[in-house]
């Protein structure tokens, strides 16, 4: 079989596997496929612009069907964090003050995920030294920072993570006393 010809041999086969599901000619004289004769249902129908619709050669611009979708994409809607949680930025400022390594901060709080459908935190701020989660609540924190076993720390609604961190170990507990100092 030549490549041209198997195509072909697979719109046959769909073909006949469509007239045996669907039904055949004989369908017609007892009231058809659907019932009473009438044509398939609108939404087996050809869509609208389709040249192969019959009546509608016009196209979506001419009938006013044309879909516009917004140039841009919606914020995301964050959970809040809670008021007695510190916020990611004075988190990040506080290792600054101390003097520990909180280079190249970047606000990643979209990657937390829409409506908080992602890692569903409420703030994220990633530097080079650490990376400062804030959550919507303890139980989430924990939670998280239980899949990071070893790479993490939790305090209350805070977890720090760095697993991405280019933090020494040794290092890791000054970052660890600021945010308990912190609160």
């Amino acid at each position: 079989m030549t490549n041209r010809t198997l195509p072909a041999v697979a719109v046959l086969a769909i073909a006949t596997a469509l007239t045996a599901a669907c039904g055949d000619d004989n369908d017609k004289a007892s009231g058809g496929a659907w019932g009473d004769g009438s044509r398939p249902p609108a939404a087996a129908s050809a869509p609208p612009g389709d040249a192969s619709a019959p009546g509608d050669a016009a196209g979506p611009a001419a009938t006013g069907t044309t879909e516009r979708r917004p140039t841009s994409v919606p914020k995301a809607v964050l959970p809040s964090r809670l008021s007695t949680a510190p916020g990611a930025r004075e988190v990040v400022a506080a290792f600054k003050a101390a003097g520990l390594k909180v280079s190249d901060p970047k606000d990643r709080s979209v990657d937390c995920g829409p409506d908080g459908l992602g890692l569903g935190c409420s703030e994220l701020i990633a530097t080079d030294g650490v990376t400062v989660y804030v959550f919507p609540d303890e139980v989430s924190a924990r939670e998280i920072a239980e899949t990071w076993d070893g790479q993490s720390f939790q305090r209350g609604a805070v977890v720090l993570n760095y697993l991405d961190a280019k933090t020494p170990a040794a290092d890791r507990p000054k970052y660890e006393k600021v945010l308990t100092d912190l609160r």
